[in-house]
C-alpha cells in the first residue's frame, strides 16, 4: 500500500492527500515534453465493478484520447465534478489532443501520465474507469 500511495504522489502529487506534499515545493515542467504518451498494457474498453481498499485516496480516473474516453466522460462528468476527481490521461498523441480533452472536461485536472505500472498494480487491462477508495467502475 505504501508503494502505491507513494507511485501516485510521484505521478500526480494532488492526487494524494497529507501535510507532507502538501508542503512540497511545486517543480515546473514542461508538458509537451512528455507527449505523446503511450501506455501499452492499457486499452479501451469494458471494466467490471470491483471492490477495492485503498482508504485516503482522492477518487482519479483514467482515459484516453479515444471515441470511447470522449463518450464516457460526457457521460461520467457531473460524476467526476461531484467527486473532485482528477484525470490521468493514458494515451494521448499531442498537446492538442490533450487541450481538446480538457475542454470537454471543466473544473477537472487532466495530467498526461504512463499508466503502464499503476495498471499492473491494481490488474487494469482497459479503460476510461473511476478510482475511488471502494471500487473501480466504468
Amino acid at each position: 500500500m505504501k508503494h502505491f500511495a507513494l507511485l501516485l504522489a510521484l505521478l500526480a502529487p494532488s492526487l494524494v492527500s497529507g501535510a507532507a506534499l502538501d508542503d512540497a515545493p511545486t517543480v515546473p515542467y514542461d508538458e509537451a515534453a512528455l507527449l505523446p504518451i503511450h501506455s501499452p498494457s492499457l486499452r479501451p474498453g469494458p471494466v467490471a465493478p470491483r471492490a477495492i481498499n485503498l482508504p485516503g485516496i482522492t477518487a482519479l480516473f483514467l482515459i484516453g484520447d479515444n471515441p470511447r474516453s470522449h463518450a464516457w466522460l460526457q457521460q461520467r462528468l457531473p460524476d467526476l465534478q461531484r467527486l473532485g476527481a482528477a484525470g490521468l490521461v493514458v494515451n494521448v498523441e499531442s498537446a492538442n489532443a490533450l487541450q481538446a480533452l480538457r475542454e470537454r472536461a471543466p473544473g477537472l485536472s487532466l495530467t498526461p501520465v504512463p499508466g503502464d505500472d499503476l495498471a499492473q498494480r491494481l490488474g487494469l487491462t482497459h479503460y476510461p474507469l473511476l478510482i475511488t477508495a471502494t471500487a473501480i467502475e466504468q
